[in-house]
């Protein structure tokens, strides 16, 4: 009798949960945006603030476990804020995905947010669809004051000794997350006519760079994403993060555009997976351009850095207002028509 007591106690444990999962609530499309500035509604925006508004997320749900309250409309679209950082992104996203409320197994994923953008391939208030996004973070560093001469970098993969060493990676390390590209090729296709934001102090910004992509007026394209929580400016990095994503993909990715959290949000959404939780084949990574990268010709990476913030940057209204735009009409379109997509994911099947 004492040995049965306690297993008794126990299968009433694990019940519990998959009982009160019965009554989870479906949700269609996720919006996952990194901060906001002051309230949701009515002061000078972050990323999330346009969606809160216009999407009329009405419905605020508590979310202690995780960096922001959840946000919600009738329509089964959620939106969270993840926190700044690859850390609070990835337990924010994590606790979202074991939260009891909500089942996430057929949900589709939308990271939405501002970046950075090379100028060699778009411009500011630019909006892009990344394929591939690789994490900036993982890795050995040498004092660049200390590098061999013949080295390019003192940033070197894990695990290896030289910069760019083969194998480009480690089999237990997810570094490079490579997204569902029949997917990402539907929104691109869906949204790359959408027109962007201009302004004035975006087309003189802009002229003073002396690629052909970096002088254009705002475009939809797209363009992979390195991921790195360190903030950072300047031709020569700018160089280091295309040679990265190349290197961590064999090729096949293309730097665009640096940001912070994706890698850590990814990260949280693979491991939710492999648990049945969600769908990787449904997750989207949209970043719009606040800002360049590097400076123009005849500014210094330090002049560069010590101009930058959200409140110096021509292109941080229009780069928010971008992210809605083009990612409202991926989310109008699966709302509209969500007994198609909520079996068939768009596009083609993934390899």
């Amino acid at each position: 009798m004492r040995l049965l007591l306690p297993i008794a106690l126990l299968i009433m444990q694990m019940g519990a949960p998959a009982k009160a999962e019965t009554n989870r609530i479906p949700i269609k499309i996720v919006v996952v945006t990194m901060f906001e500035r002051g309230a949701d509604t009515g002061d000078e925006p972050g990323e999330f603030q346009y969606w809160v508004e216009r999407e009329k997320l009405d419905q605020t749900l508590p979310f202690a476990h995780g960096y922001h309250p959840l946000r919600m409309n009738r329509e089964g679209l959620l939106g969270m804020v993840t926190g700044v950082g690859t850390a609070k992104a990835a337990a924010s996203v994590m606790a979202l995905g074991m939260d009891p409320r909500f089942d996430l197994t057929k949900a589709y994923w939308l990271i939405a947010g501002i970046a950075g953008i090379d100028p060699a391939d778009g411009s500011i208030g630019s909006a892009a669809w990344a394929e591939w996004v690789v994490d900036g973070d993982l890795a050995r560093e040498v004092d660049a004051r200390e590098i061999p001469a013949n080295w390019k970098t003192g940033y070197i993969p894990l695990r290896r000794s030289a910069p760019y060493e083969a194998p480009p990676q480690d089999a237990d390390f997810d570094q490079t997350f490579h997204l569902n590209p029949a997917l990402v090729n539907w929104a691109f296709r869906l949204t790359e006519h959408v027109t962007l934001a201009d302004t004035p102090a975006m087309q003189n910004e802009r002229s003073h760079f002396l690629a052909p992509n970096a002088r254009r007026a705002p475009f939809v394209l797209k363009g992979d994403e390195i991921s790195a929580s360190t903030f950072w400016s300047g031709k020569l990095l700018d160089e280091w993060a295309n040679d990265w994503v190349k290197y961590h993909t064999g090729g096949k990715g293309n730097y665009v555009t640096t940001a912070m959290e994706d890698s850590g949000t990814l990260q949280s959404l693979s491991f939710l997976a492999r648990a049945g939780r969600v769908d990787m084949q449904r997750v989207l990574v949209l970043r719009t351009a606040s800002d360049f990268d590097q400076p123009p010709p005849g500014q210094t990476a330090a002049e560069a850095l010590a101009n930058s913030g959200l409140e110096k940057y021509s292109g941080y209204l229009p780069s928010l207002e971008a992210a809605w735009r083009v990612g409202h009409v991926v989310v109008a379109e699966i709302l509209k028509n969500w007994r198609l997509y909520l079996d068939s994911v768009p596009g083609k099947p993934a390899k």
